[in-house]
């Protein structure tokens, strides 16, 4: 990873946004630009894996196959919140 520091052009209120906030996270504003970036990737990859999953539960079968092959979902135990 190239650790050069570069300049990026934004008004100052949004620097000033971005200030507050990493300061608020007791964090320099270059820590929390890297710790942005990588949630934004995160979520990126988590939508993508969710998508992938909602295509995969639709295909004809599955549900039925994975009732078959695991015994279906554990029930809901009511009394502490927790499942089966």
């Amino acid at each position: 990873m190239d650790d050069k520091d570069t300049s990026v052009k934004i008004d100052t209120s949004t620097r000033d946004r971005f200030k507050a906030l990493a300061k608020g996270r007791g964090l320099t504003m270059r820590d929390y630009l890297a710790e942005l970036a990588e949630r934004e990737e995160h979520e990126r990859f988590l939508d993508s894996a969710t998508a992938a999953f909602k295509r995969a539960v639709e295909r004809p079968g599955i549900a039925e196959n994975f009732d078959r092959d695991f015994g279906g979902l554990p029930t809901a135990d009511h009394t502490t919140g927790q499942a089966a």
